[in-house]
């Protein structure tokens, strides 16, 4: 690849909690600007950890990555639009097109990585130099960085729907998935108020639903949008 030619890479964050939205960050660079951020120590967003400790290094990477990177771009898909895209069996559909709105927008790339090999390999049609692949993080850092700016704007958008609740339900971690301290924060929203708050996908399966709705058997610890940064090469 010539020196200076952008790869880019594509990853997600958010796709499979209870609570709040999806983020979709695609982030490109040079072959110097990787190595920068190799350097830096960016890395796949889930070898950080969960905790605040883990939030605060992939938040000041993110940073890193947006200082360096000749492009940042990120997709927030919000909890109506997951709703109705999976009541009509296009969850897939859904992520492959703000994916592709990402593609579309940022600056021309000699080499696009996508993590996600059955997910993305169907844009290969419109990107045919596009490669999907599974576990792609470990395959170019564009792609770890990608996974580091989308987990760390989740973890933002999730820390912001837990600080809303917080005065009336206390204090909850879990980051939104279906673990203990979500599905009791839901079970005690339900009693207070007769249902499941906005911020929850009421679109997600049955048994999870019905988990978040009965009421713990033991104490348990109680919208689409698009952002774009360009740096002048």
């Amino acid at each position: 690849m010539e020196r200076g030619a952008l790869t880019l890479g594509l990853d997600e964050a958010g796709r499979g909690p209870v609570l709040g939205p999806m983020v979709l960050a695609g982030v490109a660079v040079t072959s110097a600007q990787a190595a920068e951020l190799s350097r830096a120590g960016v890395a796949d967003s889930k070898r950080f950890g969960a905790g605040v400790a883990a939030h605060a290094r992939r938040l000041d990477l993110a940073a890193r990555i947006r200082a360096v990177a000749t492009a940042v771009l990120v997709r927030v898909v919000d909890v109506a639009e997951i709703d109705r895209r999976v009541r009509l069996g296009q969850l897939n559909a859904l992520e492959r097109e703000h994916g592709e709105w990402i593609l579309s927008h940022a600056p021309c790339a000699a080499r696009i990585i996508a993590d996600g090999a059955r997910m993305f390999a169907p844009l290969t049609a419109r990107f045919p130099h596009l490669e999907a692949r599974d576990r792609a993080e470990a395959v170019h850092v564009a792609v770890a960085a990608a996974s580091v700016v989308a987990k760390a704007r989740r973890d933002e958008l999730f820390l912001l729907i837990a600080q809303r609740y917080e005065a009336a339900f206390g204090r909850f971690a879990g980051g939104g998935y279906d673990n203990p301290p979500t599905r009791a924060f839901l079970a005690e929203h339900a009693r207070r108020h007769g249902g499941l708050p906005p911020e929850a996908r009421q679109s997600w399966g049955a048994k999870s639903q019905a988990r978040a709705m009965c009421p713990p058997t033991h104490t348990e610890a109680a919208g689409g949008a698009s952002g774009l940064h360009v740096r002048p090469r």
